[in-house]
């Protein structure tokens, strides 16, 4: 990779439209190792009051803030500069870089949202469907990591969306004191599918003798 896309020092890529999560993630661990996250996002983020008791706690907050700030503010591309340049504050900073970047998520989580809402089984078999519901649960979840998609939640997704012909199947289920978990879940309609398939074929089979045999003899 280009060493102008990272930040002098740091061995982390700059900040983009596109790599917020991951710069994130790194910035944290760097932040904590060298013990600047308590001005950022822990417990000393809030300056302390200009008073004699506080002079020398007001005295290492100004210097590792200032720091932070330092840090934070060499991670970035120039372009995004503006948006933070009246902050002096790193948690002023770390806030604003994180409603900027995690607003420009709405759409694609609420796209994610709409699609999990009219995903159905269609021409999928179980372990496709399943894999498929598992999956855009997963990238709403790591979107939306306040309000993660519960087992539940998956699991009703996946009843809502499976071929009726399930769905004697699924309430027959429903029905005991001990619920299967969603692997479980899986394996259970996998088997029914399986059977299904089966019994298909061994209708087909024999339509075809019949058909055969009622060749041969006319």
């Amino acid at each position: 990779m280009d060493s102008s896309s990272r930040s002098a020092g740091l061995g982390i890529e700059l900040l983009n439209q596109s790599n917020y999560k991951m710069w994130k993630s790194c910035m944290e661990s760097y932040l904590v190792g060298e013990e600047l996250w308590a001005v950022v996002g822990g417990k000393d983020k809030d300056k302390p009051e200009d008073n004699e008791a506080n002079a020398e706690a007001l005295k290492k907050w100004i210097t590792t803030n200032a720091k932070a700030e330092f840090v934070l503010k060499k991670s970035i591309f120039p372009a995004l500069f503006e948006h933070i340049i009246k902050y002096s504050s790193a948690n002023d900073i770390w806030e604003t870089l994180n409603r900027l970047f995690n607003k420009k998520d709405i759409g694609r989580l609420q796209a994610l949202e709409n699609e999990l809402a009219n995903t159905t089984q269609g021409d999928l078999s179980i372990a496709h469907f399943f894999l498929k519901i598992k999956t855009l649960c997963s990238e709403i979840s790591l979107l939306d990591p306040e309000e993660p998609i519960s087992e539940a939640r998956v699991r009703r997704h996946i009843i809502r969306g499976l071929k009726k012909e399930y769905t004697p199947f699924v309430t027959s289920i429903q029905g005991w004191d001990k619920q299967p978990s969603l692997e479980e879940f899986e394996n259970l309609l996998s088997s029914q599918e399986s059977l299904a398939q089966q019994m298909a074929g061994m209708s087909f089979s024999n339509n075809s003798n019949s058909a055969g045999e009622a060749l041969f003899h006319s």
